[in-house]
């Protein structure tokens, strides 16, 4: 298109159906063009290097003195959207900035998933509040939060409990390496729609700021992975999770399964663990599944090969976990207790060494467009009732535009495969996005709208410069299993053939 004839589109659009604006600030909303919703992450530079980002409603407040009442050009650019290019190859738009009015500047959105909204941090609607436009959030979810990483979410109580590893402070860089929870209301129970964002209630101490959720006189940061809600034999529930202390991410200092406290409002050690149970414990994500009817935990951290009863006593006992391994006498895979979980790797060994079949692979994923392998470092598995089907939002280790920002989609018949055939959802070129996690308490219309959240960083990627605001924090995106471009991943499933779950999880 023509930049004279999209100007004048954007400057069109700027004319109607937004509110009211702050007479001291130029706003610009940047929209994704198929679904109008505003785009948060879109960052906009003029031709002397100022930057802007986008607000989780799209929005950008400009006042730069020297730039207002002439036209200003900004380089547009945001991961898995796309503008224009002009015949000099710059992507961008030519704006009039002028107090008091608003443009609409419409953008093109590559990623299957669309991005909605940031869930954690400080000055999620910034923008937004400075133009004087409403905001959904009753407040912002904030409590000194300025980043989150590394999400875990269950239901329970009748509201959704989430976990965070490490959280960034105002006060101080360090942060709080303990552990970080909050509260919010399901939507059935009055909580803001998933297209509006999660309000979140955080959990804090008699002074009112963030609880250490899993103290320790010890030194080293404590995160919980794994977490399960499960009912012991007089049927209390009981909050229960894996949580391991570290001196840094290769040095792992102490670890075993711990339980909330309500008393105390704390996590709490229930199980000390040797360094011998690797996997015996809860891990990555864990989900509930009922298989020919018993009552299974699975856990999946790359791939879901773990699994113990669903009991309290099972989950508290590290004697109780199987694991998936290939049995080169039965020419199978079989769950046991004895040998540690197949992984994509030795799974690719047997093969490569023709001990397995090809057709009993069940970790083999591919991209689907082009048959190159695709590495899952961390993945979230749940059932997918649309589909009819148990679907993968899965981080590839070493893309080719990132270390590990690249999302695929894929769908298996079993919790644990076999994988064969995935679509990229999302791509953050030059950045990360890890340790996904599929929330299927917010799935609309028996999971045909899927939503997954990750944890947005510059760590890892090589990246010299963090993204103000976002970096170190959890982006929430939706996805329409429907859209045909997934259809080279999605199994044909026989109408009417639905598989039995639990969805509690």
């Amino acid at each position: 298109m023509p930049r004279q004839i999209l100007t004048l589109l954007i400057l069109c659009f700027g004319c109607a159906g937004l509110p009211a604006l702050s007479k001291e600030w130029f706003g610009i909303q940047v929209v994704d063009e198929s679904t109008r919703r505003g785009v948060p992450l879109v960052t906009l530079t003029t031709v002397n290097q100022i930057t802007y980002t986008t607000d989780s409603a799209g929005w950008i407040a400009f006042h730069e003195p020297g730039l207002m009442d002439r036209e200003v050009f900004f380089h547009v650019s945001s991961p898995g959207y796309s503008i224009g290019k002009d015949g000099f190859g710059y992507a961008g738009i030519k704006l009039t900035p002028k107090l008091g009015e608003k443009v609409e500047v419409p953008i093109l959105r590559l990623n299957l998933a669309e991005r909605m909204y940031r869930i954690t941090g400080q000055g999620i609607y910034r923008d937004s509040t400075l133009l004087g436009q409403p905001v959904p959030l009753p407040r912002a979810n904030f409590n000194q939060v300025l980043g989150q990483d590394s999400v875990q979410a269950v239901r329970w109580k009748n509201r959704v409990f989430w976990l965070w590893g490490d959280t960034e402070r105002v006060d101080y860089p360090l942060g709080h390496f303990h552990s970080t929870c909050a509260w919010s209301d399901l939507i059935e129970k009055g909580g803001l729609s998933v297209e509006e964002g999660i309000h979140l209630e955080y959990l804090t101490d008699d002074q009112g700021k963030l609880r250490h959720m899993m103290p320790s006189q010890e030194p080293g940061a404590v995160w919980i992975f794994g977490l399960l809600v499960v009912a012991d034999a007089d049927g209390k529930d009981h909050l229960v999770g894996h949580y391991g202390r570290y001196k840094d991410l290769g040095t792992r200092l102490e670890h075993g399964i711990c339980e909330f406290d309500e008393a105390q409002g704390i996590f709490v050690p229930m199980v000390l663990l040797g360094d011998e149970f690797e996997w015996q414990h809860p891990q990555g994500n864990a989900f509930r599944h009922t298989e020919a009817g018993a009552d299974w935990f699975y856990f999946g951290s790359a791939f879901a090969t773990t699994r113990v009863a669903a009991t309290y006593a099972d989950v508290m006992n590290p004697g109780s976990y199987e694991a998936l391994a290939w049995s080169s006498k039965e020419k199978d895979y079989r769950w046991q207790k004895a040998l540690p979980p197949v992984s994509q790797a030795t799974e690719a060994a047997l093969l490569a060494a023709n001990q397995m079949p090809a057709e009993r692979a069940l970790l083999q994923l591919q991209d689907a467009l082009t048959s190159k392998a695709v590495r899952i470092h961390r993945s979230s598995v749940a059932w997918n009732l649309h589909r009819r089907a148990w679907v993968m939002i899965g981080t590839q280790e070493a893309g080719e535009e990132s270390h590990l920002g690249e999302v695929w989609y894929a769908e298996a018949a079993t919790p644990s495969g076999p994988w064969k055939k995935a679509v990229k959802v999302a791509s953050h070129p030059r950045y990360s996005f890890y340790n996904p996690r599929q929330h299927p308490f917010l799935q609309q219309q028996d999971g045909r709208v899927l939503y997954f959240e990750g944890t947005y960083t510059q760590t890892f990627s090589g990246q010299p410069v963090k993204t103000p605001r976002y970096d170190y924090n959890q982006l929430m995106y939706r996805l329409d299993v429907d859209d045909m471009r997934l259809a080279p991943a999605q199994l044909k499933v026989p109408a009417g053939e639905i598989q039995k779950t639990n969805l509690s999880q």
